[in-house]
């Protein structure tokens, strides 16, 4: 594979912009079209199922698609560069939202949830691309670069749930559900999103970082293994790891079944919404202010930050009881704790291993974090059912404590 040329300064500096108006344009069509196809999914499984308790198969099989992708894109990535990678990742979610509506149309729940797991790759797409933002960011403005993409996503996340109805009508003479409409149009958004990187994202931000680091040029050290013994040999990578995953985490298992206690307390389905879109506000149109933080004030100041915001959430939700205010409070104080967690956290890996690891170390985080929001998600149902939402915060909150310790470790270090 032939080297990307070295830029120079001027070249650097318009090569940043270019890559970062790229990343977010087509983290917005990402994130519209995870989220037009989410939006429907548990209703469209219950439909093909016949019953409502393997509803939320549906939206587990996308994040195990998430996770079980994760490395072989990473890997991809790894020995070609950001650009190939994210293509893939947008035409396999394309190919899933064709095949969940196949499964609609035929009436096959198994193949729903095959098509569920590939449509899971346009989420696994919208995660790595706030790596890409970073590869060619200055180390002091990474958590700034990180930031901007996961802050596109939230134009993405707000329109697509209220685009779902009108793509579901969108269908309605061709014979299918109207629930399979909203995955015609997230196939196409992704298809689009696989055309503008293909065509724009060029010259490959990874490749061209590579080729400004001196001794990472070589193919030495991509592999995934060398991704796993990178993160084992830093302290600071494994902090990052840890907080990322545990931030994930927790905002999974609580955000999920979060509109089944509002329901409980007698919330209709529009206040339910209102809480969520809360959430989302806090998960995202605040990610800018968490990438500054963590540029000004270090990332482990911000990773702190996360263990203080998510832990309030956690109080405010769990003891609200009937109080929808108090669980609205703490579903925004969750958001705002999961930005915090996953800025400074990407940052921070990315800051603690050598170039030529970054994207097996990446990929490694994305299949480390899907695979534990997956468990959670299993996990909270139960625990609700056995225990309460109460518990389910106390349990979140517990999570938070090896992510604090090797925090404060850090700090004294």
């Amino acid at each position: 594979m032939a080297s990307t040329p070295e830029p120079s300064d001027q070249a650097l500096i318009a090569l940043r912009r270019r890559t970062t108006t790229v990343l977010v344009i087509s983290q917005i069509l990402g994130g519209l079209g995870v989220a037009i196809g989410v939006a429907l999914a548990a209703v469209l499984a219950e439909r093909l199922s016949g019953t409502e308790a393997l509803a939320g198969l549906a939206p587990t099989a996308t994040v195990a698609g998430t996770a079980v992708l994760s490395l072989p894109l990473a890997s991809l990535m790894a020995s070609r560069g950001r650009r190939p990678g994210l293509v893939l990742a947008y035409l396999i979610g394309a190919a899933g939202g064709g095949v969940v509506v196949l499964a609609a149309a035929i009436d096959n729940f198994p193949l729903l949830l095959l098509g569920m797991a590939a449509f899971g790759a346009g989420s696994l797409a919208t995660l790595q691309a706030r790596f890409a933002a970073a590869d060619l960011a200055l180390p002091e403005r990474r958590g700034q670069a990180i930031s901007n993409v996961v802050w596109a996503t939230t134009v993405g996340a707000v329109l697509g749930p209220n685009i779902a109805a009108p793509a579901g009508r969108s269908i309605s003479g061709l014979g299918l559900p109207s629930e399979a409409g909203p995955f015609v149009w997230a196939a196409a958004v992704f298809l689009l999103a696989a055309l503008l990187v293909h065509v724009l994202l060029r010259p490959d931000p990874l490749l061209t970082a590579r080729s400004m680091s001196p001794g990472e040029s070589s193919s030495a050290g991509r592999s995934l293994r060398s991704g796993i013994e990178a993160v084992r040999e830093s302290s600071m990578a494994k902090l990052a790891l840890v907080a990322v995953t545990v931030s994930h985490t927790a905002m999974v298992a609580i955000m999920s079944m979060t509109p089944v206690a509002l329901s409980h307390h007698g919330a209709d389905i529009e206040l339910i919404g209102l809480v969520i879109s809360g959430h989302i506000a806090g998960m995202y149109a605040f990610s800018p202010v968490m990438g500054w933080l963590a540029d000004r004030f270090g990332r482990i100041s911000v990773i702190g930050l996360a263990v203080g915001l998510l832990s309030l959430a956690a109080l405010f939700a769990g003891t609200a009881g009937s109080s929808h205010t108090r669980i609205a409070v703490g579903l925004f104080l969750l958001g705002l704790g999961w930005s915090a967690g996953v800025v400074s956290g990407s940052a921070l890996l990315t800051d603690s291993v050598p170039p030529a690891s970054r994207a097996a170390v990446q990929g490694l985080s994305d299949l480390v974090m899907s695979a534990a929001a997956g468990i959670g998600g299993i996990c909270a149902g139960l625990i609700v059912a056995q225990a309460g939402y109460g518990w389910l915060n106390a349990v979140g909150a517990c999570l938070l404590l090896p992510m604090a310790a090797l925090a404060i470790r850090r700090a004294m270090r």
